[in-house]
């Protein structure tokens, strides 16, 4: 149903994987810097990470305001089991670092925008970028620009409510107790593999500008945690400009704050060197 919806709109859809779904784009492009329209090879490419849970038509309104920028858009979904499982986590992250190193893509300029989870399965990707920081350079050299929305962030019990909400919502209170439950009794291959991710999250060897949405009242993340990450995140010299509402949606943003959200992610773009297409996004 998503790839009929991107090639109603002049978007031609190919199913790269169980989990990968790139829409290339006929519009036209251009690198930032670049007077010209760029070759195939070289146009910006907007990885996109999802939450879980996430329908084709939710989906479809955020690659609009990238289609209509001159992006292509690669859809890569994250599985609950390697949340639940780490090690396949890490193997889901090592698959997308490997298809952004392949020759499709391995040319073009990127800018990533995951959706709560979605921040999970990137830092896994940069866990293999951080044991080989010389090997990637190049890569994180062509991340031009990093949003997290909505990422799910705090303690171990915000991870059990997101889990709750976002797979099992009618048994939202058993699967927080049984997530923790199961967080406790298999320390050793679950919450020693946050810690890592997490410090390598933190200390990101991708240091391109960010933009960060929250707001203060969402169950599945502690706004505090993230105020704390952009603060440091600053001292370490990235650009880091945050959007937080007091009320608002996980994940649901720009349904809730329509303008707002535009406005702000118009003004980042336009910091990164790319501009609508359109007179609007």
């Amino acid at each position: 149903m998503f790839a009929n919806i991107a090639l109603s709109r002049g978007v031609t859809a190919h199913r790269l994987s169980k989990n990968a779904t790139f829409f290339m784009n006929e519009g036209t492009f251009a690198v930032p810097g670049c007077r010209n329209q760029t070759s195939e090879r070289h146009k910006p490419l907007l990885l996109m990470l999802p939450w879980l849970g996430s329908r084709p038509h939710a989906l479809a309104k955020y690659c609009d305001i990238y289609f209509n920028t001159g992006f292509d858009v690669l859809v890569f979904e994250s599985e609950v089991q390697g949340f639940l499982w780490p090690r396949w986590g890490l193997e889901h992250g090592k698959t997308l670092l490997e298809l952004l190193e392949s020759e499709r893509f391995v040319s073009r300029p990127l800018l990533v925008h995951a959706f709560s989870i979605g921040g999970y399965t990137f830092s896994q990707l940069l866990v293999h970028v951080s044991k080989d920081t010389d090997k990637y350079q190049a890569f994180t050299e062509r991340i031009t620009g990093q949003i997290y929305d909505s990422m799910v962030a705090g303690s171990l019990e915000h991870m059990a409510i997101g889990l709750g909400k976002t797979v099992f919502p009618k048994c939202e209170w058993l699967v927080k107790q049984t997530a923790m439950f199961y967080f406790d009794k298999f320390k050793s291959h679950t919450v020693d593999y946050f810690d890592i991710s997490l410090d390598v999250f933190w200390n990101t060897p991708i240091t391109a500008p960010v933009l960060m949405f929250y707001c203060n009242n969402d169950p599945l993340c502690d706004p505090q945690t993230l105020a704390d990450l952009a603060g440091y995140w600053r001292g370490r010299g990235m650009d880091v400009t945050e959007k937080k509402w007091d009320n608002s949606i996980h994940a649901g943003h720009l349904k809730r704050h329509p303008e707002e959200y535009l406005s702000t992610l118009r003004i980042f773009l336009s910091s990164l060197g790319f501009t609508p297409l359109k007179a609007k996004l």
